[in-house]
């Protein structure tokens, strides 16, 4: 399990790192052909990480911060810098909270789904493997915006 988060945090790190040097203003504009910013991103990555593991396994979640994230949501404001350094810790301090759940055991009732991309998800494990696959998109798209904004 450990080498498997690592693969989703490392790729955050980096994705951190270099958004560092950016704005507010411009981790917050919606470049021309987006339909949503950097920040949005960052925000969905979180969001489709609870969506994947816990919600789907019917446990609770902070709806409120989910329904802003959420797949084919959008963002609905600027973000501010609070709000934006509590995404920045959460994209690493969840993923020691999944490890700790995992190893807690809580993922026993997960059903098996199919990802918008035609990936069939059956237990935790398969979900685990699929998140870097979904991750990857959206540091694509946070590559592209940096250049744009």
């Amino acid at each position: 399990m450990d080498k498997q988060i690592e693969f989703i945090k490392q790729p955050r790190l980096m994705i951190l790192s270099i958004l560092d040097k950016f704005t507010m203003e411009q981790l917050n504009t919606i470049p021309a052909g987006f339909n949503n910013n950097i920040a949005w991103n960052l925000g969905h990555m979180l969001a489709a990480q609870y969506g994947i593991f816990y919600k789907r396994a019917g446990l609770e979640i902070d709806e409120s911060f989910y329904q802003l994230y959420k797949p084919d949501s959008k963002p609905e404001g600027q973000i501010t810098q609070a709000q934006l350094d509590e995404i920045k810790s959460m994209l690493i301090t969840s993923l020691d909270k999944l490890e700790e759940d995992y190893a807690n055991q809580i993922f026993t009732n997960y059903p098996t789904w199919t990802t918008r991309y035609g990936a069939s998800i059956s237990n935790i494990d398969e979900a685990i493997a699929f998140l870097p696959f979904h991750e990857g998109l959206h540091i694509g798209y946070i590559m592209a915006m940096r250049k744009l904004v």
